[in-house]
């Protein structure tokens, strides 16, 4: 039996550095024998099919496959469909009453727990807030992540600290969700 999976590249194609071609990746990831091999955008997002692994371990694969295909180290997770759907339904925010690029999901290689940000004061970034979910980090900004002050607080090494952290805005969480659907 195959299981959906998407692909979460963190920090390629951006500001002409890690370059890394859709069509190249997808290339790739077919030559690792992964089935119905799509991408999303270029900042890297791909979506397959595979019967062999699991997500720890076909995020390796592809991280030491671009690295070796391409020269660069790429931190990779990998989350299959039924994840995917979970998160978005599990939105704190009102999501269909948001503009997209109002919300966010940062996507983590381990669960976190409310500790890791126990210093940030909530009321301090409002109307700015956030939720930990599963694995998961929700973000609201409601002028976007660009001008997020909470957002770049966020992505301090501090807080991720031992952890591959990724985000995406709430409309290529929906895609991710409907791409790998099966």
């Amino acid at each position: 039996m195959t299981t959906m999976y998407a692909a979460l590249l963190r920090g390629i194609n951006v500001g002409g550095a890690r370059k890394l071609p859709m069509a190249d990746l997808r290339a790739l990831m077919q030559k690792l024998a992964y089935g119905d091999v799509r991408t999303y955008l270029q900042s890297g997002q791909a979506v397959f099919s595979s019967a062999h692994g699991d997500e720890e371990s076909l995020a390796a694969e592809l991280a030491g496959a671009i690295a070796q295909e391409f020269g660069f180290d790429v931190d990779v997770l990998v989350r299959d469909h039924a994840y995917l759907k979970t998160v978005a339904e599990a939105c704190p925010f009102p999501a269909a009453d948001l503009q997209p690029k109002q919300l966010h999901v940062t996507y983590f290689s381990a669960p976190v727990d409310a500790g890791r940000y126990a210093e940030i004061d909530p009321a301090a970034h409002l109307p700015e807030e956030f939720r930990l979910g599963d694995r998961a980090l929700y973000l609201y900004a409601p002028d976007g992540l660009g001008r997020s002050a909470l957002a770049e607080l966020l992505s301090r090494p501090r807080f991720t600290k031992g952890l591959v952290a990724t985000s995406r805005n709430w409309n290529t969480v929906r895609k991710l969700v409907e791409m790998t659907e099966p």
